[in-house]
């Protein structure tokens, strides 16, 4: 069939091909046609693609045959001969190229013309286009058409080598990249020439009413920016500056047509990075020229933003964000570069600080990046001893930047950050001046959360109160000061606005005071001022709401750090906590995540905060904390679970006091509780037989003392004795360590374990199929997932509701619970697996402090309660126990106990942990890998 027959059946089938009315077996056969083309011979595939990319077909199958072309170009060039290749170069670049210089011309067809002879060059290398470049420089003076063409194929070569192509081996494309450099001389010059001349020309053209031919040249001119783009990720920066193309770019800069193309530009050179060569004067120099015009184009903006925002249009708003990116970037990275100029580097700051503030929160965001950047790297800590600083050019950068990020702009990033740390507008009943921000949306859109946002702002926060912490001090304190005198209601605006500001209070406070500097006397004086007068106004607060209290109390505890050094206050906090506790009712049956029994739980745990930060600041006021708890546990005031809180509180102050104190405060907390636990009247009701846990299941309050029982013997275990890391990475205990015998746990296993393992071993006896068949519908509900644990188990996320704590899968429960109301399905459900996870980590903790566990314990008594019913366990189940007891144990377990008759009886538990893994698959043991990988290593080393 001659030519002209192919390309007629090629352009039938490409129609057919693209034609979605048509049969689905002729779309199908019209594609298979057109890859037997392109996978035919390759000469019949070069003169059918070249018909049909003439004016005399449609669009769309013009469009085909320049893919078809640049297809054959990349993937069976070698196909030809040397000749064949030089004839088909000159007819794309001679030929075809100049055919495509017409007004008429769609812009796709003329792009893609242009990349098929970009990819003519690329396969042919450096000696074509060394050959080419004098005849594309002669094409583009023809006209703006022209110029247009040859704007398209010099972008195209350098942007398909910086974008990796895959069809582009290494050498190759060194070799390209060495020919493009080598010609720069010649290709920038070109490019600027080309902006001048069309800018020039367009000007002219419209203020003649041409307006065809101006838009012609505006077309270049938008063509040549795009590839002035692609050598301005690459190019030497000093050459960009040589040619010109910096000052064009800062020129289109004030054009409306061309302003974004220009940014771009400068949003490319802007992310360059200097390198410490001969050229690093020349490159400072092109660096400060590009600071100097954004810095220009920032100025009118920002000025135009200040005197009214209602003049500005969203273009131009879209236009500044990505100027101010541009800024963020040149900030960031080449800072250095305006070092010496120390006029411009206040200018450049005050610019960036009024981005910083603006109420667009786009623009904000942008410097809000900025700002973290010079204030981690560019910023050090102030110390009191000054050491020797490097005489380095970098640290030399790092004090000039110091000294310009003065106390007033570190005043007015607090307080925008304190501002923007709301995602709602600030409530309208407020009477606080507030410039209108806005604030954090969900429809902003950008690559992070608000939660991802936040945390940037309080690092922020955190970076400037330790730079500056008397500046922080002052606006934290001020403007706290001002938020309450001015929130009268509890309404959730109001709320949220106090809220905001106690984690703003807490960040400062722990980069002011952690400890990384020792602070002078004429810093900390004035902190002390500030912050004791704060305390003042905290304690004279007479807020009796239930939210209005919880808030209070974690204003106090937000104060902990400056109470760790400044301890004369801590005794007004500790009275105005219990205070705050005995103001509000005992509300047992109030489940509000705002009623009072909740602001109870919160007010609790301020003690714990507090003594984490205090540490032994508060060891004097021990005593009285000791005695109140007990004047409100004997009066009635006082809830188990509010008593577990405080006794954990006292853990946490005895542990930075040593071991005796620990074995006072121990002894002191655990002896009420052993009276009840280790009688027998209750292990007998409860636990003699399968059946009795329905009964305990029925006396709901002494259900749940039991629960506080369980979970405050774990926390008596986690914050007593000598921290450890992970257990998990200790090596295996072979034999009794001497030194553990003094933990101060270790004389309380003895009456703590026997009833925790009988108790486990009820709760596991419930599993049993005999048992499990017996059971009241209620409680054989409750052991099966809810759909919390349901939605975790199968790895989906479940938001956790305010003011309840969650187990290590997800799940929930409330760790309050008096048990006064008639337990339902699920408070018996978040009973069991409370009772499971506490008493596990109770056995599993116990095995780590020495050998009194192995000791106090008969083996047989530890492998009844935890393997008889392993069998009929679920597998979440059993995971929990391998997990948090069996492994610590097997590695804690001294060799002659193991040897003697644990390890047969925990063969049982790899046997059927291996065959649950078997029957349930690879999902499940996705699930459990790591825990089943550190049991079989421990297993298998033993044995």
């Amino acid at each position: 069939m001659d030519e002209g027959g192919i390309a007629e059946n090629v352009a039938r089938a490409i129609a057919a091909a693209f034609d979605w009315s048509s049969p689905p077996d002729s779309r199908k056969a019209a594609v298979a046609y057109l890859d037997s083309i392109k996978s035919g011979d390759v000469r019949t595939l070069a003169s059918t693609s070249l018909c049909l990319v003439r004016r005399d077909w449609s669009s769309e199958i013009r469009l085909h045959g320049f893919k078809m072309l640049q297809h054959l170009v990349r993937l069976r060039w070698d196909e030809f001969s040397t000749t064949e290749r030089i004839n088909f170069a000159n007819l794309v670049i001679v030929e075809l190229i100049p055919e495509m210089a017409n007004p008429s011309e769609e812009w796709a067809l003329k792009s893609q013309a242009a990349a098929l002879a970009a990819e003519v060059v690329r396969r042919e290398g450096v000696n074509l286009w060394q050959e080419l470049l004098p005849s594309l420089g002669a094409l583009c003076h023809k006209g703006p058409v022209e110029a247009e063409l040859v704007a398209m194929i010099l972008r195209w070569l350098p942007e398909d080598v910086t974008v990796h192509n895959e069809d582009l081996e290494g050498d190759r494309r060194r070799s390209l990249l060495r020919g493009l450099t080598e010609s720069l001389p010649e290709i920038l010059p070109l490019l600027y020439n080309l902006l001048e001349k069309h800018f020039g020309a367009a000007m002219s053209e419209a203020s003649n009413q041409q307006l065809d031919l101006a838009k012609q040249h505006a077309t270049t001119i938008t063509a040549v920016l795009n590839a002035v783009n692609a050598y301005a990720e690459w190019a030497p920066v000093i050459d960009l500056a040589k040619y010109g193309l910096i000052h064009g770019c800062g020129f289109l800069l004030n054009s409306v047509e061309f302003r974004f193309h220009s940014c771009e530009f400068f949003k490319i050179v802007s992310q360059r990075k200097r390198v410490n060569d001969t050229s690093v004067a020349e490159y400072d120099s092109a660096m400060r020229n590009v600071f100097q015009i954004l810095m220009n184009i920032s100025r009118d903006f920002l000025c135009k933003s200040i005197s009214g925002a209602a003049g500005i249009d969203e273009i131009e708003f879209e236009l500044a964000e990505c100027v101010c990116e541009s800024m963020v970037a040149l900030g960031s990275l080449n800072m250095q570069c305006i070092a010496s100029d120390s006029s411009l580097i206040s200018q450049y700051l005050q610019q960036m600080l009024g981005y910083f503030q603006h109420f667009k929160l786009a623009l904000h965001f942008q410097a809000l990046l900025f700002w973290l950047v010079l204030m981690r790297d560019g910023i050090s800590k102030p110390k009191v001893s000054v050491q020797t600083i490097g005489s380095g050019p970098v640290e030399k950068e790092r004090k000039g930047m110091s000294m310009h990020v003065s106390d007033d702009i570190c005043a007015a990033m607090l307080d925008v950050s304190f501002q923007r740390m709301l995602r709602k507008n600030i409530p309208s009943g407020t009477t606080m001046p507030v410039t209108e921000l806005e604030l954090w949306s969900d429809e902003f859109v950008n690559k992070c959360d608000f939660s991802q946002y936040r945390s940037r702002l309080l690092d922020l926060i955190r970076l400037v109160a330790s730079h500056r912490p008397v500046v922080a001090a002052a606006r934290v304190s001020q403007r706290i000061e001002t938020i309450i005198k001015s929130c009268h209601d509890t309404s959730p605006q109001a709320l949220t606005l106090l809220e905001s500001m106690q984690l703003g209070l807490e960040t400062v406070l722990s980069a002011v005071f952690d400890g990384s500097a020792d602070l002078r006397d004429d810093v900390m004086v004035p902190i002390q001022r500030l912050l004791e007068g704060l305390l003042q106004q905290l304690l004279s607060l007479g807020w009796t709401e239930p939210a209005l209290a919880e808030i209070l109390g974690h204003y106090l505890d937000a104060l902990g750090p400056f109470l760790r050094s400044f301890p004369n206050g801590l005794g007004g906090v500790i009275d105005k906590l219990f205070q705050l506790l005995t103001s509000l009712p005992l509300t047992i049956q109030d489940q509000s995540p705002t009623g009072a029994r909740h602001a109870r739980f919160q007010i609790c745990t301020s003690f714990i905060r507090i003594a984490k930060a205090a540490e032994r600041s508060l060891l004097p006021h021990m005593k009285g904390i000791a005695e109140t708890m007990a004047r409100l546990q004997g009066e009635g005031r006082l809830l188990r679970g509010e008593h577990n809180l405080l006794g954990e509180a006292f853990l946490v102050m005895a542990s930075s006091a040593g071991i005796q104190q620990q074995q006072e405060v121990l002894a002191w907390l655990l002896e009420p509780l052993s009276k009840q636990w280790t009688q027998l009247d209750w292990q007998n009701a409860y636990l003699s037989d399968p059946m009795g846990l329905t009964r305990l299941c029925s006396d709901t309050q002494f259900m749940w003392s039991i629960f506080h029982t369980v979970t405050f013997f774990e926390k008596a275990l986690k914050r007593s004795g000598i921290k450890k890391t992970n257990i998990y990475l200790q090596p295996f205990s072979v034999a009794g360590d001497s030194s553990q015998c003094l933990h101060p746990m270790s004389p309380h296993l003895p009456w703590m374990l026997p009833p925790l393992l009988k108790l486990l071993h009820s709760i596991h006896s419930l599993w049993s199929q005999p048992v499990s068949q017996s059971l009241p519908p209620h409680l054989r509900a409750a052991m099966n997932m809810g759909h919390v644990e349901m939605a975790s188990f199968l790895g989906e996320g479940a938001k956790m509701p305010k003011g309840q704590l969650s187990f290590a899968d997800g799940s929930l429960i409330d760790m309050n619970r008096e048990g006064y109301a008639e337990p339902n399905e699920n408070d018996i459900r978040n009973w069991l697996k409370g009772i499971r996870e506490s008493g596990y980590n109770v056995l599993g903790l116990s095995t780590t402090i020495g050998d009194c566990f192995f000791q106090c314990l008969d083996s047989s008594s530890v492998t009844l309660a935890l393997m008889e019913n392993i069998q009929s366990m679920g597998f979440r189940h059993i995971r929990q126990l391998v997990h948090l007891t069996i492994i610590p144990l097997v590695k804690s377990c001294p060799a002659q106990l193991w040897r003697n008759g644990l390890k047969s009886s925990y063969t049982l538990c790899f046997s059927t942990v291996s065959r649950l893994l078997v029957f349930h698959g690879q999902v499940f043991y996705m699930r459990v890998r790591q825990e089943f990988q550190i049991f079989s290593v421990i297993f298998l080393e033993w044995n």
